[in-house]
């Protein structure tokens, strides 16, 4: 076996001692730190009629701790590609924008190959679809004409792997992965020169939750002050969206979206289908008023302000009042994703409501499969594959992990026994850097975390009035992933660069 062969083989045997180690087997092989590995390469993105030359960097980085016998023991090995404009005099004066996204055990291919970098899936939409294979097109709406951008993938996603010898659980949880994703922030910095560039970071959906806890933990712990915080599909606090006996907030916070997406499917009486806007803002006032004070009154509220409540959530949300009566006026989310288009043996999705599914029988309480998720996965996964190897020159035979599931496994530390909370450490950040300034983009028709939800968080930071202003909200008529619309996502590309500008 010559040299070559032989390094590359013990990578592969390494990765896979990182895997065993990741379900959870036990293995005697000593921590030791394996090869860091860095492919560059050369490209271009025409983005608003102007050719950008880029240089695209795919590799890992091997997280170390400080020991007292070894000096520095290896931990984990973080996968990350970075897209770095070219032809920029100084770095430390070009913006960065470090990007992941949630699960918790998503990789950052979501926001990567969506909105962000200069490829983008070309997938079509709700009813347009468009069959495997899939292929990525140049994206004329990157971030990248803006600010340079590194996808970072936690460990246990994408490439990232703990080193043989470790336990993957020690990342998996709030706190540690906060501490691992930032402390390869401050290396990935440190080694290419960016501690004076403005920072930024984007997340979504538990990325965001990531993001907060990072926005404190890298203002706390290494003094890096950032300029932006981005925030796609946000959940900070986790109460507003946990459908618990006694927790009443998520019923109300996820109607207005049960609204959306009824409108969406035409189950509205007429006069609400007229105008979707004027539509969510009654009933957001009906939610917060009224619907609020009825449930706050339980088994005391009075038959005829009942019946009441029962008439007028059935008129916004497309469901009988008779099965209303049966919820108790409290409509969990996936109750309503599969009773909504029940007469027509159909499902709606939980990430984007406008996508449909289709069920083995129609007589459950629970949908088998969310039709939005089941619409991106295969298109992001096939790209991401070929891209990594075929443009990017990065090989690995490891499985990139697109989304595993670690949400039930989940550690939340000092959140056990409550609802986790981060909203707190971002007000936090936002009062000792009074610089730090905040964007938030909602889909109208997302039940993963619904916007009536985020305004509800956001309109309890409790920052000071003099800092309101560097929160900033947009909508769009799509879900979770709202980059999936495409007019979404031109508009979403406009708000992200307005931002930015903005936060300089």
């Amino acid at each position: 076996m010559s040299k070559k062969k032989r390094e590359k083989h013990e990578q592969v045997e390494n990765g896979q001692d990182a895997q065993n180690d990741r379900n959870g087997e036990e293995t005697d092989v000593p921590a030791q730190a394996p090869e860091e590995i860095l492919s560059k390469t050369q490209h271009t993105v025409t983005i608003n009629d102007e050719e950008i030359a880029y240089t695209a960097t795919a590799g890992t980085m091997v997280l170390k701790e400080e020991d007292e016998e070894s000096g520095e023991k290896p931990k984990a090995s973080v996968f990350f590609i970075a897209y770095t404009k070219n032809g920029v005099g100084d770095l430390g004066e070009r913006p960065i924008t470090f990007s992941f996204n949630g699960g918790p055990g998503s990789s950052s291919v979501w926001l990567h190959l969506g909105v962000l970098g200069p490829r983008r899936v070309q997938m079509g939409d709700v009813g347009d679809l468009l069959p495997p294979p899939y292929r990525l097109v140049n994206n004329e709406h990157s971030l990248l004409d803006e600010t340079d951008l590194v996808f970072v993938d936690p460990v246990s996603t994408g490439y990232s792997r703990p080193v043989p010898g470790e336990k993957a659980e020690q990342f998996h949880s709030v706190e540690e992965d906060v501490k691992s994703v930032g402390e390869f922030i401050r290396l990935y910095t440190t080694r290419f020169g960016r501690w004076t560039s403005p920072k930024f970071l984007i997340g979504e959906s538990y990325g965001t939750t990531r993001a907060a806890g990072l926005s404190g933990f890298l203002q706390g712990r290494h003094g890096m002050y950032l300029n932006g915080v981005m925030l796609v599909s946000s959940i900070l606090n986790f109460q507003s969206a946990h459908f618990d006996p006694g927790n009443d907030l998520p019923s109300i916070l996820f109607l207005p979206t049960y609204t959306a997406t009824a409108w969406y499917h035409r189950r509205l009486p007429d006069d609400l289908q007229a105008n979707l806007h004027a539509t969510l803002a009654e009933v957001k006032a009906f939610a917060a008023g009224e619907y609020t004070l009825a449930l706050m009154q339980g088994s005391t509220l009075p038959d005829d302000e009942r019946r009441q409540i029962v008439q007028k959530l059935a008129r916004y949300t497309g469901l009988s009042e008779a099965y209303i009566e049966q919820t108790n006026l409290r409509i969990n989310i996936y109750r309503f994703v599969k009773e909504l288009l029940r007469d027509q043996r159909r499902t709606v999705g939980r990430l984007d409501t406008r996508f449909t599914g289709i069920d083995r029988d129609a007589a459950g309480e629970h949908f088998d499969f969310d039709p939005s998720y089941a619409a991106i996965q295969g298109p992001y996964t096939a790209t991401l594959n070929d891209y990594v190897r075929r443009d990017l020159a990065f090989e690995n035979d490891l499985p990139y992990e697109i989304l595993t599931s670690l949400y039930e496994k989940w550690d939340y530390g000092k959140y056990k026994n409550q609802y986790v909370n981060v909203a707190e450490t971002l007000r936090e950040a936002m009062t000792q850097n009074p610089f730090l300034k905040v964007f938030v983009a909602n889909g109208y028709y997302d039940l993963a975390t619904p916007y009536f939800a985020t305004e509800y968080t956001f309109n309890h930071l409790g920052i000071d009035p003099s800092l309101q202003e560097n929160v900033s909200m947009a909508y769009y008529e799509a879900g979770h992933m709202m980059y999936v619309h495409e007019p979404s996502l031109a508009q979403l590309k406009e708000d992200l660069a307005d931002f930015l500008r903005s936060a300089i």
